[in-house]
């Protein structure tokens, strides 16, 4: 990363930092951290100092750790040499963010997310009137939604009245908006992307998911997600070119099957990685990805847990759409698109009608890489495992 945005500081001015100890909130690309002192001191903050929702470079002097009774420099430095943490490190995968505030918030600050902010915004509601249902009670869009819906002060009314002004209404462009858009311009610009379509049977995949919820006694529950994610890794072992990279001069085959899953968050689309998914378990599958959309979800992964993906898969069957075009998370080679699971009319092999369970897969794959026919072969190979899962 060359820049992040300065969510809050961990520690106030005149206050004692130990080495180790967190200092500041930092958003990068994809994440929120807290960033620790490599120092002791007092903290010492300047004029220029950054607040919650500045622009902060890598190398960027922000403050000072002084000894007691130290005088500071009567102008600030224009910069200190770089130094390497957590979020220095440019990450592989997809990204995006907005001014988050750190959590827990001190006392007398109202949590509450980049989206509600903008709807509070957007529907000229004053956040601090909304209840929020959050963790902690963090205020979210769809509090401030339903907020509004109710005639919280007028807001529709308002936000209508300011329609037919003329005014212009925006939303800012978020560090992490400008990622999505950056990566996805990179994929359109460098891949080559055919999509293919092909109508499951998942009876026996409905089954299987009822069955490992009876069984489950507090462990996380695999979703659909987890079990084709499951099933496209073993397949993934047995078609290597779709987890390719493509190089200048060459095309880099995976060492490892670790699968991205994209993730719906207030403030975009991110996509944590599984890693090694073919040596886990299901279970072990199911909490690995259950933790990695809290993290997601809360901001709070580390920047290992975003890159290093050899393949993505996506699922938009919550909201029931059925096919759709899901677009390559560059560099990779291939995406999978999951549907929603519908039950339609089906016709058996003895000729019978009967309802079946049934599921649309999408596989986006990059042409340079691979032709049609092998991730046809794919997409058929992944199919006949998903009618007939074993796990």
């Amino acid at each position: 990363m060359e820049e992040g945005k300065f969510a809050s500081w961990l520690k106030q001015e005149g206050e004692r930092v130990e080495s180790g100890d967190q200092l500041f909130v930092l958003e990068g690309e994809k994440a929120v951290q807290e960033v620790e002192s490599l120092d002791a001191g007092i903290l010492r903050l300047l004029p220029t100092s950054p607040k919650m929702g500045d622009v902060v470079m890598v190398g960027q002097l922000i403050g000072y750790l002084a000894k007691e009774g130290e005088m500071l420099p009567a102008a600030p430095e224009a910069a200190v040499p770089a130094v390497s943490t957590p979020l220095a490190e440019p990450p592989v995968a997809s990204g995006q963010p907005a001014a988050v505030q750190a959590e827990p918030a001190p006392a007398g600050r109202l949590l509450s997310s980049p989206r509600a902010r903008r709807a509070a915004a957007f529907l000229n509601v004053a956040i601090s009137d909304v209840q929020g249902t959050g963790k902690s009670g963090r205020v979210r869009a769809r509090d401030v939604e339903n907020f509004a819906s109710e005639g919280g002060p007028g807001a529709l009314r308002d936000a209508a009245a300011s329609s037919d002004s003329g005014a212009e209404r925006s939303v800012p462009i978020t560090v992490l908006r400008r990622t999505i858009a950056e990566r996805m311009l990179a994929s359109v610009a460098n891949t080559a992307p055919v999509t293919l379509h092909c109508q499951v049977d998942a009876t026996k995949l409905v089954a299987l998911r009822a069955e490992l919820k009876a069984a489950a006694t507090g462990a996380s529950i695999p979703s659909y997600t987890d079990i084709v994610a499951k099933l496209s890794a073993s397949t993934l072992l047995g078609f290597p070119m779709l987890a390719g990279q493509w190089r200048e001069n060459r095309i880099v085959l995976p060492t490892e099957i670790n699968i991205g899953i994209a993730v719906d968050t207030e403030a975009g689309l991110l996509v944590p990685v599984a890693h090694r998914v073919n040596l886990l378990s299901l279970a072990e599958l199911a909490a690995t990805t259950r933790k990695l959309i809290d993290g997601a979800r809360g901001r709070k992964l580390p920047p290992e847990d975003l890159r290093g993906g050899v393949f993505t898969i996506t699922n938009l069957g919550a909201f029931g759409i059925g096919a759709f075009n899901p677009i390559i998370n560059f560099p990779e080679t291939a995406i999978l698109g999951l549907g929603a699971i519908r039950r339609l009319p089906a016709v058996l092999s003895d000729g019978s009608i009967a309802a079946r369970d049934q599921i649309t897969l999408s596989l986006t794959f990059d042409h340079r890489v691979v032709d049609g026919a092998p991730a046809a072969a794919f997409l058929q190979a992944l199919s006949e495992r998903i009618g007939n899962p074993v796990i």
